[in-house]
């Protein structure tokens, strides 16, 4: 730690850089990534714009650092056991988990659900994203586990746009999300997806 940034008032470098990282995801997640400006991140973080290219070469360096920090506490909240869990269960629990973490961290999860992230996503990002999907290929094996279910991916797909679609109807106001109204859409999310029974 720099104690004469401390002796100062100043934030200490490491945590300048966390200053800028979550004045990023602000304004990102307001703005999307081709809204926003450097200047406007630097003003958001209470930085200098030279301050912030001491730590961020240019725009897709900083929205790539804020992407990976953002996918690391996504995969933190899904993180879980299933081993003991049907593909029920297991699929509740998900959805449980997802609406903990948009709950906790609105921000960080309205910038994860925007569509446009591939044009300017690096390798490490893209690595990033594949290991935070595992928990979520854990949840889909457990649906065909049971008696066969959707192919993987498409449970993957149908999970997280179901949850994305309602979570940003009630940004929106379109309606209003709460417990029991989350609890009935994991409940038809389910059966969209359960395999069928036999015979």
């Amino acid at each position: 730690m720099n104690v004469h940034s401390v002796k100062r008032g100043r934030p200490a470098e490491g945590d300048k850089r966390r200053q800028i990282l979550d004045a990023a995801l602000r304004v990102f997640a307001e703005r999307g990534y081709h809204g926003t400006a450097v200047p406007d991140v630097a003003k958001a973080a209470k930085v200098a714009t030279g301050t912030l290219y001491h730590y961020f070469d240019h725009k897709e360096q900083l929205v790539n650092a804020v992407f990976v920090d953002a996918k690391h506490r996504l995969r933190a909240a899904l993180l879980g056991d299933a081993n003991q869990l049907t593909g029920e269960q297991w699929f509740k629990e998900l959805w449980r988990r997802l609406a903990a973490f948009a709950r906790a961290e609105p921000d960080a999860f309205r910038f994860l659900e925007m569509q446009d992230h591939t044009p300017y996503l690096d390798a490490k990002s893209r690595a990033v994203e594949i290991g935070v999907l595992m928990p979520l290929v854990a949840a889909g094996e457990k649906l065909r586990a049971v008696r066969g279910g959707p192919p993987v991916d498409v449970a993957i797909a149908l999970i997280w746009g179901a949850f994305v679609g309602i979570t940003k109807a009630a940004r929106l106001h379109y309606i209003k999300l709460d417990d029991k109204k989350l609890d009935q859409a994991a409940e038809a999310c389910w059966r969209m997806i359960a395999p069928a029974p036999k015979g």
